[in-house]
């Protein structure tokens, strides 16, 4: 009997360490990359080189350009005036403020992205025009935007700051100087609608102060008495959905 549990056992340690021995895999190729500066006798390699790093260093421009080129300015500063006028310091965190503004960037410039890639990237990769046609291609809809949002006084100080002619039409207004002049733009639209958003929470600031005031509770600070009501406030008029709503809706 015992010779029988002995048998058993054995071979159930057996089958674990079967299943415990790791098989051996076919090797798995690992490919090699190599980046080499060497001489060559075909301008076109040169070239092509020279067009691979400028790819590289718009690549590390793109947070520039979402920011400067977008509606992410705006988002933003209107995100970070509302989280101000709550006074809530840090909630909701710099995080959850910039992915919402990111998000709500993509949302509001999609239909230029797919005007870019309808006319630019597309025709691109399948080689019809070239690359200068397409960069021209890509500016188009974003030059056409920012256009749109930008005020004529705004445009009209670069323009005179650098000394060029008038524009005859959209097409002649230089990226150098509209970016600048959109930027601007931005900010004073962002700092309107904060100074909107401010209103109704000053004056429940207002009122707290004077009541604490008038009751000699000198000590107590106004801030920790009037943050309930401006969280009951903004939550009672659901105040995300009316400032999100007034963003996407301002483009």
């Amino acid at each position: 009997m015992r010779t029988k549990w002995f048998l058993v056992i054995l071979v159930i340690l057996l089958i674990v360490i079967g299943c415990a021995t790791p098989s051996v895999a076919a090797p798995v190729p690992i490919p090699d990359i190599n980046i080499d500066v060497s001489q060559s006798d075909n301008p076109g390699q040169v070239v092509d080189s020279v067009r691979l790093l400028v790819l590289l260093t718009i690549l590390a421009l793109v947070p520039a350009i979402l920011i400067m080129m977008t509606s992410f300015t705006r988002i933003v500063v209107v995100l970070s005036f509302v989280r101000n006028a709550l006074a809530t310091q840090q909630t909701p965190p710099n995080q959850v403020v910039i992915g919402l503004a990111l998000f709500l960037t993509f949302f509001t410039m999609m239909p230029v992205y797919q005007d870019i890639k309808i006319n630019a990237i597309d025709p691109y990769v399948a080689e019809e025009i070239s690359q200068d046609q397409a960069v021209d291609a890509a500016a188009a809809p974003l030059r056409e935007f920012m256009l749109a949002q930008t005020r004529e006084k705004d445009l009209a100080l670069f323009i005179n700051i650098a000394k060029q002619d008038r524009p005859a039409t959209m097409d002649d207004v230089a990226l150098s100087t509209l970016i600048p002049a959109f930027v601007i733009s931005e900010l004073k639209t962002a700092f309107q609608m904060g100074f909107i958003i401010f209103i109704p929470f000053l004056i429940i600031d207002m009122v707290v102060a004077s009541t604490l005031m008038s009751m000699g509770m000198f000590m107590l600070p106004p801030v920790m008495i009037s943050l309930p009501f401006k969280l009951m406030l903004f939550v009672m008029v659901d105040g995300w959905y009316l400032v999100v709503k007034g963003l996407v809706e301002s483009f």
